[in-house]
């Protein structure tokens, strides 16, 4: 396991952390829709990344970490929902900081791991 890999399992983690606490908020506003497809993807995106760091393989690896950029866009997406939708009075604002932080790092590893790949 690389430098690169312990900072995104990290990243991964928090975030996740911090999305369930947001569930917590968002259930007590009554939002029960977008919080629950929210907190599939946003969790997904660290469960696929420790999927990744196990992997059997590079190409096993690259699938891994592609399935967790998948799962990082689709939180993206349902924050950005979240935050033009005005159901909830939730600032969406780091989360989608961090959320931006983090697809891009998983396409760095991606790439240089494709890359990598091809040498």
């Amino acid at each position: 396991m690389n430098i690169k890999e312990n900072i995104i399992a990290t990243k991964t983690f928090d975030f996740a952390l911090s999305i369930v606490n947001l569930f917590i908020q968002l259930k007590k506003e009554n939002e029960f829709i977008i919080s629950k497809q929210i907190l599939r993807s946003a969790t997904s995106i660290g469960a696929n990344v420790e999927e990744a760091i196990a992997a059997q393989s590079r190409k096993d690896f690259i699938h891994k970490m592609a399935i967790a950029s998948k799962e990082a866009r689709e939180t993206k997406y349902w924050l950005r929902l979240l935050e033009k939708s005005n159901l909830t009075s939730i600032s969406m604002s780091n989360y989608l900081i961090e959320i931006e932080h983090i697809i891009n790092i998983i396409t760095k590893i991606i790439k240089t791991s494709q890359e990598d790949n091809t040498k």
